[in-house]
């Protein structure tokens, strides 16, 4: 295991699967980690179960549902009340949703969580991360297939909504804010990178869907550990501290075809999602 004595790393989606796996190696490695979680009674489980194992580790948890903007804002407020920097950042939450939903900020659910919420935690805590740098943004993300993003139809308001649909589409728009953060990074010794994790049995994210995709994840996935493994990697090793704007898997670099090698894309798609951020709340619906 990497030495993380003394460096600051906060975790979303770290009561679960991948994400607890990646937060519990943090603590492991001697980081001091914050877990940023929806359900803070899970949450503050999850921490004792950290402790439990590694005695001396650090864990604290802050509450926020990274789906709301308001929530996200104030988090992030909370987070750098307390502390001066932020070492390792780490994207973890995601949702895997049969049906179409909205958020209170108008929002498609599966994009506001997978990808908006990233893309707003992050740009939030920057000032953090660029006074700990050396620092490392690490996001989970996923090979996306064949999709596209719909830059016309970002909620999905046009098409049929399915999650085969939209969840490729929010990995990719994943893949792509990793690419363009990183470039608007260039130099400030903060590096930006994503992963496919590979598939990972029996998790919290395909719980509310059924048929043959879950049966075959959970048939044929790895443990959390093992898909966390590049994760931690990227968010410890010295050999990836000098690694920007790429996406692993098992720790080797993964190509990233269509839409995932468009500069175009990925700048239409951060100033789409600071329109977004910026525009005036909607009443959520179905």
């Amino acid at each position: 295991m990497w030495n993380g004595t003394g460096k600051t790393a906060l975790v979303t989606g770290a009561t679960s699967g991948i994400g607890k796996a990646i937060a519990t190696g943090l603590a492991e490695s001697g980081a001091s980690v914050t877990l940023l979680a929806r359900n803070p009674q899970k949450a503050e489980s999850t921490a004792k179960e950290i402790k439990a194992k590694f005695p001396k580790a650090h864990v604290e948890v802050l509450e926020a549902d990274i789906s709301s903007q308001a929530s996200v804002k104030a988090a992030a407020q909370k987070f750098t009340a307390k502390h001066p920097k932020l070492d390792v950042l780490v994207h973890s939450a995601g949702v895997f949703l049969p049906k179409r939903s909205v958020t209170a900020d108008g929002i498609e659910t599966t994009f506001a969580t997978n990808y908006l919420g990233t893309f707003q935690l992050t740009n939030l805590l920057l000032p953090s991360l660029k006074k700990a740098a050396p620092s490392r943004v690490v996001t989970v993300a996923s090979r996306y297939g064949g999709a596209k993003i719909d830059f016309d139809d970002l909620m999905v308001e046009k098409r049929k909504f399915s999650y085969m649909k939209a969840v490729p589409a929010s990995k990719l728009a994943q893949v792509l804010f990793t690419q363009e953060l990183a470039e608007r990074l260039e130099g400030t010794g903060v590096v930006a990178n994503c992963l496919h994790p590979g598939l990972v049995a029996n998790t919290q994210l395909l719980n509310e869907t059924r048929g043959f995709f879950r049966w075959l994840t959970n048939r044929l996935g790895g443990s959390p550990e093992k898909g966390a493994d590049t994760a931690l990697w990227l968010a410890l090793a010295p050999e990836a501290a000098a690694v920007n704007g790429k996406m692993f898997s098992r720790r080797k670099p993964l190509k990233t075809p269509g839409q995932g090698s468009d500069p175009a894309a990925r700048k239409r798609l951060w100033a789409e999602s600071e329109k977004l951020l910026g525009a005036t709340p909607k009443k959520a619906a179905k």
